[in-house]
């Protein structure tokens, strides 16, 4: 069971290596240049490159920071991607849990709390900002993110009721919903407003550097190929290899939107959160449980 997870663990980080060299490929493509393109063959070096720039970059942290949550605050981050992909079903069947969903939103739900004390803990104004600003932004979409994904379960549980099938019309709206929620909820572009460089410099993350930085980051792009295989495994996909080729088209989605959307004013992506996202969810969920009863 422990080899099986660690190896799982190396393929997720050896994956999101690729993903943020993917990322960079693409973006520069977007802006009418070249990518990474120099370490190695088409620059496939570049991410174990960068590691490497990181590790062995100066270790410190702030004075007046509280030193045992900063340090150790890292680790918490990026413990929580890792056990959400120990629900994943697999055919090693290491961790399997009946209500696995249910567990991923509780665990999921978790992670504001890393990003708080991230901020917290550096005691620097910029930092504690960006951190309280993320973790409202993740709470606001969670929401909806939670009841569009339990309207899709119930959906798929009694599809065979007559009174549901009229409402498979409303898949596409509430995939729409959760894709805009999914960017939010990983504080990516065009809400990226946990790392707002115009407003906050960096953002809850500040402070970090050399190893402690290159965990955050880990744990965020960790979280980016998760919930995008959640999203392709519960809305779309119905087998192993639809599974795959539409997280990998979720994943470009989250890069395209990084390259073109600009980003909102954070007035608007509250409101649209609470005065648009919460309210459709809601409907279809009532519309969804009466027709179920």
């Amino acid at each position: 069971m422990l080899v099986n997870f660690l190896i799982q663990v190396v393929l997720v980080i050896v994956g999101v290596a690729f993903f943020t060299l993917l990322e960079r490929k693409v973006l520069g493509y977007i802006q009418t240049r070249k990518g990474p393109n120099k370490p190695g063959p088409l620059g496939l070096i570049v991410p174990f490159a960068d590691a490497i720039k990181l590790f062995l970059k100066e270790s410190n942290q702030p004075i007046i920071s509280n030193k045992p949550i900063f340090l150790l605050n890292p680790c918490g981050i990026i413990l929580i991607p890792f056990v959400l992909w120990a629900l994943y079903p697999t055919d090693s069947e290491f961790f399997l849990v009946k209500l696995g969903i249910i567990l991923f939103l509780c665990i999921s739900s978790l992670g504001v709390y890393g990003t708080l004390l991230a901020g917290w803990s550096s005691n620097r104004k910029y930092a504690l900002i960006g951190a309280i600003r993320a973790v409202a932004q993740t709470i606001s979409y969670e929401v909806s993110f939670t009841l569009i994904i339990i309207n899709t379960i119930l959906f798929v549980l009694f599809t065979f009721k007559p009174g549901l099938l009229p409402l498979g019309l409303l898949m596409p709206i509430l995939f729409l919903i959760i894709a805009a929620s999914s960017l939010a909820e990983t504080n990516r572009s065009p809400f990226d407003f946990a790392e707002g460089e115009s407003e906050l410099v960096r953002g809850f993350n500040t402070e970090f550097r050399s190893v402690a930085f290159v965990i955050i980051f880990l744990a965020e792009y960790i979280r980016i190929v998760f919930i995008s295989l959640v999203v392709a495994t519960i809305i779309i996909a119905t087998n192993q290899k639809e599974i795959i080729l539409v997280t990998m088209v979720i994943r470009i989605f989250f890069i395209w939107a990084r390259g073109t959307l600009p980003r909102f004013r954070y007035d608007q992506l509250m409101y649209l959160a609470w005065k648009n996202f919460l309210p459709v969810s809601l409907s279809v969920l009532i519309i969804v449980t009466v027709v179920v009863i």
